[in-house]
C-alpha cells in the first residue's frame, strides 16, 4: 500500500488539492485509490503519535488505523491532504529557519505505517509572501514572536528539504514552488493521483480560473478548443500567454507588509528564495516539477 502525505506548506495550496482530488474521486476509486480527508485522520493521527511517544507502530495499530480512516477494502494507493501535518502556523518559523520541524514531522507519520511505501508532498513559496500568509493565520502573538529572533535572511528552503531528505531515508519526496502552480497544477495532481499523463482531470484549471476569473476562463476554453493534442510545454506557453494578458487585477502581484522589511530586504530574499529552489531541483532524492 501507498501512503501519500501532501504536507503543504502552510499559505500554499490550501484545501485546493483535496477538493480537486475528491472531483476526481470516482476514476481514483477505479484505479484502488482513496483520498481520506482530514476529519477521518486527524484526532486519529494526533492521538496515535501521542500513544506512540517516537515509536513505531505495530501491525495491529496500524491495521485499526485504516479500518478507521478507509471506506473501501484494501485500496493501493492512500492520499492525504493537509497542512497541519507541518503543525500550527506558528511552527512554520524557528530558531533554525523555516520548518526546523518537518524531518521530525515526515518521519513520525511514516512510523505510523511502517508496512506501507509512504510519499511525501511538498509545495515552497518565497519567504517574503509565505510569512505575511502565515502571520494572518498566526495567533500566538504577532510578527516578533513568530520570528522568534530569527534574521529573515536565514529563511532558507534548501536546508529544509535536506532535513526532510534525511528523515525520509530514501522514500519519494516532490516539491514544486508554489508560484509556478497555475502552469502546473494538472501535473502535479496527476503526480499526488498517480494518473498517466492522457486521464481525463476535473479541475485542472482551478488556479487559472481564480487569476483569471470567469471570463478569461472563457477566453482560455475558446483558445484551448480543438487543440486536444497540445504537449504540455504548448498548455504552458498559452496558460502564461493568458496569464500575461488577462489575468486579474491583484492576483498575481502580493504586497509584502512586514514589521521593519524593507524594499532591499524582499528583494534579498526573493533572489534566494530563487537560488535555493535551484539547488532543491539537483538534490539526490527529490523529484522536482518544473514550469
Amino acid at each position: 500500500m501507498q501512503m501519500v502525505f501532501h504536507m503543504g506548506v502552510h499559505g500554499t495550496d490550501g484545501d485546493r488539492l483535496l477538493k480537486t482530488l475528491l472531483n476526481n474521486r470516482a476514476a481514483l476509486q477505479k484505479a484502488g485509490t482513496e483520498v481520506v480527508t482530514p476529519n477521518r485522520h486527524r484526532g486519529l493521527f494526533d492521538e496515535a503519535l501521542k500513544s506512540l511517544n517516537g515509536g513505531t507502530a505495530t501491525p495491529e495499530m496500524e491495521q485499526i488505523m485504516l479500518d478507521a480512516m478507509l471506506d473501501s477494502d484494501d485500496p493501493s494507493r492512500v492520499i492525504m491532504s493537509t497542512p497541519t501535518f507541518m503543525g500550527a502556523p506558528g511552527r512554520a518559523v524557528g530558531r533554525e529557519g523555516l520548518y526546523p520541524q518537518i524531518g521530525l514531522r515526515a518521519a513520525a507519520l511514516s512510523r505510523l505505517f511502517p508496512s506501507a511505501q509512504t510519499e511525501f508532498f511538498v509545495a515552497i513559496r518565497n519567504p517574503a509572501v509565505l510569512l505575511t500568509e502565515v502571520l494572518g493565520q498566526f495567533s500566538g502573538g504577532g510578527y516578533d514572536a513568530l520570528m522568534q529572533g530569527t534574521d529573515p535572511l536565514q529563511l532558507r528552503w534548501r536546508p529544509a528539504i535536506q532535513r526532510l531528505l534525511r528523515a525520509t531515508q530514501g522514500r519519494r519526496v516532490v516539491v514544486w514552488c508554489h508560484e509556478d502552480v497555475p502552469l502546473i497544477w494538472p501535473e502535479v495532481v496527476r503526480l499526488v493521483a498517480a494518473l498517466p499523463p492522457s486521464a481525463p482531470l476535473s479541475g485542472g484549471i482551478l488556479y487559472m480560473h481564480e487569476l483569471l476569473g470567469d471570463a478569461g476562463v472563457a477566453l482560455l476554453r475558446d483558445a484551448m478548443a480543438g487543440r486536444d493534442q497540445m504537449t504540455v510545454r504548448q498548455r504552458r506557453d498559452l496558460y502564461a500567454r493568458m496569464l500575461a494578458d488577462h489575468a486579474l487585477p491583484d492576483t498575481v502581484d502580493q504586497p509584502i507588509d512586514l514589521p521593519g522589511w524593507t524594499q532591499d530586504m524582499v528583494d534579498e530574499v526573493t533572489r534566494t528564495y530563487h537560488a535555493d529552489a535551484a539547488e532543491i531541483a539537483v538534490l539526490p532524492g527529490v523529484e522536482f516539477i518544473l514550469p
